[in-house]
Parts: C-alpha cells; sequence; structure tokens
C-alpha cells in the first residue's frame, strides 16, 4: 500500500512552491495524498516566521497534524524552522526539522527520491502557477527578519525556469507567477565580477519567457520601486498580451523620515517616479503595495505623509499590515513602539483610503478591453428551483481586478484565460463582458 503524504504551507508564494516542489519530488517515489480524514504516514509543514503570528500559527498546524496524525512522521521546514529549530524540534510529533532549503534535495533523498525534480510538471489545486526564480535577500531593512533566515542570493539557472514554465504552461496553467525573496535580484549573485554588459537581469528572463509559444500570460509577484528599470517597463511594452499590466511595488511607509529609520534605500520622491514611468509607458497599469502602520515612532503627521504618498501613487490594492517586532531586528528595540489600539485604527484609515483608490481605479477600467483568467464556475438558479443554464463567472483580470460576468457558453471553463470588456465597476470588482 502506498504511503500517505499530507502538506501544509504558511506564508509566501516561495513557500508554496517549494512545498509542491517536496510533493512532487515525493510522489516520484509511490507518495499519495492523503485522503481527507485520513491518517497521513507523512506530514510536511513549511512555515512562515515573517511576523509573530505567523510563529504561532506555524506552532499551531504543527501541533494539529501531531493530534491529527499520531504515527505520522512530521518534517518541519521553512523561515521559522530557519529562526528556531530548538524550538521547532520540541513540539509534539516533530521527526525532522529542516534549516536550510538549499538542503531540500537532500530531504528528498533521504524519503528514497534518486530523481530529484529541477522544477514543477503542475501546480496542483491552482489555475495560476508560482514558479520561483531566486532565493534569499542581501537588504537589511529594520523591522525585517527574513534576510538572517534567507541570507544568501541564489539565482535559478535560466533554463530550468523556461523549461519549467513550458512544462506548466504545456499541462494547463494560463497564468504563471514569478515569485522570489528578492524578485528584483535574479541575476545579482552571476553579476559580480562581470562587466555591466554581460550582466544577466530580471527583464533579460521575463523577456525569454515571454517569447515561449502558448496561450498563457506572465504575472511579477513583489518587486522594489528600483528594480522596475526602464528595461523591464520595456519587456512589457514589448509584449503587452503576454506580460500583465500590474507590478507589486513594496513601499512599507510613504513617510520619508519613516522610511530612513526602516532602512529603507529610497524616498518617496523616486517611488513616484518609478510610478509615473510605468503610468507613462502602459495602459492604466495596476499598482499594488505594501504598507507597516505604526512603524516605532510613527507620528500622526508621518502617518498623514503615508496617506498623502498613496493618493499621489493611485494604488489599485493596499496590503496593510500593522507593526509587528521581531525579535533580533533593530525595530524590535527602537523607542516608542506605538500601541495596539493606535496601529488598529491607522489599518483602519489605511482601508478606507484603499476602498477609495481601488474604487477610483476600477472606474476608469470601464470600456477597457481585459484579458481574464476564470477560477469559478457556478451554476444559477431559476425562481422555480430549477438549474438555470446561465452560469456565474468569476475571475481575475490582467490588471489583478475581480472580475465577475454570466454566460451561457459551456465551452468556457475554470482555468481559460477569455478576452473581455468591463461594463461595471465598484470597489470590490469588475463586471465583464464577452
Amino acid at each position: 500500500m502506498s504511503a500517505k503524504l499530507r502538506v501544509t504551507t504558511l506564508g509566501c508564494k516561495v513557500n508554496q512552491y517549494e512545498t509542491e516542489l517536496v510533493r512532487q519530488g515525493l510522489q516520484r517515489v509511490g507518495f499519495e495524498d492523503c485522503a481527507q480524514g485520513d491518517r497521513a504516514d507523512v506530514c510536511i509543514v513549511n512555515t512562515c516566521t515573517v511576523t509573530n503570528q505567523g510563529d504561532v500559527k506555524s506552532r499551531q498546524v504543527i501541533r494539529r497534524m501531531a493530534r491529527e496524525n499520531p504515527d505520522a512522521r512530521i518534517v518541519v521546514m521553512g523561515c521559522y524552522a530557519t529562526r528556531a529549530p530548538e524550538e521547532v524540534a520540541k513540539l509534539p510529533g516533530v521527526a525532522e526539522v529542516v534549516t536550510d532549503k538549499r538542503e531540500l534535495p537532500d530531504l528528498m533523498s533521504r524519503f528514497g527520491v534518486v530523481d530529484v525534480p529541477t522544477g514543477l510538471d503542475g501546480f496542483s489545486g491552482r489555475h495560476r502557477a508560482y514558479v520561483k526564480v531566486q532565493d534569499g535577500c542581501l537588504l537589511r531593512c529594520s523591522y525585517c527578519i527574513i534576510p538572517h533566515v534567507r541570507p544568501k542570493l541564489t539565482s535559478r539557472p535560466l533554463e530550468h525556469i523556461v523549461d519549467e514554465v513550458r512544462r506548466l504552461t504545456d499541462a494547463g496553467h494560463r497564468e504563471v507567477v514569478l515569485t522570489g525573496i528578492h524578485l528584483g535580484h535574479y541575476g545579482v549573485d552571476w553579476n559580480r565580477n562581470k562587466p555591466r554588459e554581460d550582466w544577466t537581469r530580471l527583464s533579460d528572463l521575463v523577456r525569454q519567457l515571454c517569447q515561449l509559444p502558448g496561450d498563457f500570460r506572465i504575472r511579477l509577484s513583489s518587486i522594489e520601486a528600483t528594480e522596475v528599470t526602464r528595461s523591464l517597463i520595456g519587456v512589457m511594452t514589448e509584449y503587452p498580451d503576454r506580460l500583465v499590466p500590474h507590478v507589486h511595488l513594496c513601499l512599507q511607509s510613504g513617510s520619508d523620515s519613516v522610511l530612513r529609520r526602516m532602512r529603507r534605500r529610497w524616498g518617496t520622491r523616486m517611488f513616484l517616479d518609478r510610478c509615473r514611468m510605468l503610468n507613462e509607458a502602459l495602459n492604466k497599469p495596476a499598482i499594488t503595495t505594501d504598507i507597516i502602520v505604526g512603524f516605532p515612532g510613527e507620528t500622526e503627521a508621518e502617518f498623514r505623509q503615508t496617506l498623502a504618498t498613496c493618493r499621489a501613487a493611485g494604488f489599485s490594492k493596499i496590503h496593510a499590515f500593522p507593526f509587528s517586532a521581531r525579535r533580533g531586528t533593530p525595530a524590535a528595540e527602537m523607542p516608542d513602539q506605538l500601541p495596539g489600539d493606535l496601529k488598529n485604527q491607522r489599518v483602519h484609515q489605511l482601508a478606507e483610503l484603499e476602498s477609495e483608490l481601488r474604487r477610483d481605479y476600477f472606474a476608469s477600467l470601464v470600456g477597457e478591453s481585459v484579458q481574464v483568467l476564470v477560477e469559478s464556475d457556478r451554476a444559477l438558479v431559476r425562481l422555480d428551483g430549477s438549474e438555470s443554464e446561465s452560469r456565474l463567472l468569476r475571475g481575475t483580470t490582467c490588471r489583478y481586478a475581480p472580475a465577475e460576468w454570466v454566460s451561457e457558453d459551456p465551452r468556457i471553463t475554470t482555468g481559460d484565460l477569455v478576452a473581455a470588456e468591463v461594463s461595471h465597476a465598484d470597489a470590490e470588482r469588475v463586471l465583464v463582458s464577452l
């Protein structure tokens, strides 16, 4: 009888990619996914430590795995495992702690995997596939623990990534999301001691992927504003139907004084200049961001500056987080830590601004042609209770706007890319017609 495997992932897209890589490796030696309610022989838990809550959730998942699978071999990997391996090893049921993601091939070989995968053949349960292209971060932002647990820059060979994207699109994935711990540093580890004209950049990788045949689109995950180069924008303008007009730029604060305390590498003027470059080169690009609210010492005036910068950037989505002090980072030791109720109040204020900006951006898309990835399909019910031939379809546009429409076309299925036009919009979604 085949061994049963259960995997659980917390945290970022990179973690989700790495979990899927291990899962597919173990499937090569006969492991099968554990059905709901069954007990697993092996459990893989991929943890997160970006916030204190990430640690808490990781411990909760490990304990639940041990409780529900009392005879399982529990293997814990991920950033929490790297940051606190002794703490993880003491949790119930933990048989092995993987402290370095570069050890994943060794982990798979210990389970008997001889032909260790260098990439994915598909992405289970997802219409969009994540592709990890690099690992590691060299920055030392004062609030972030990740450079301490993933310090070494490593770029994947370009040919491995190209082959993987070809396999994923052949398997039916119509959106590929390029991700990394510091995506914009793809190739940086190769460029040392090379003349500038021989450097490999993210734009070089993206251009090669854009030239692959097939019906699919490419999206970039988080990127630093300084890495939105003219070369990268040039690829976006050269392949508008392949590389989506959406960029997630990490701002973190819209106050220059807070950015300095965060040890960020630029100010708001440069950030807004990159937003301007994108808007001038592309047709109504979606620009999304992350904001940390309530950084130590953040004054009311500094928070107002963040609101003003967000308004000037015209973000279509803002991921707002209250500051979480991570032990081992300089920000955790800074004076003037703000109380939780004030941080929550400011998160709420930022959310209100986001709703306004989102509504304005979605309204600007009315009449625009968009490409939609179909992600759900639900039959509509007539007033008499019978099932209608019409279906409510939902998906995500190329500009990262949730989309809905009603269709009677049976040829459209989940996972398809369809061309549509925006007919209506509110703060939550756009309605489209085909």
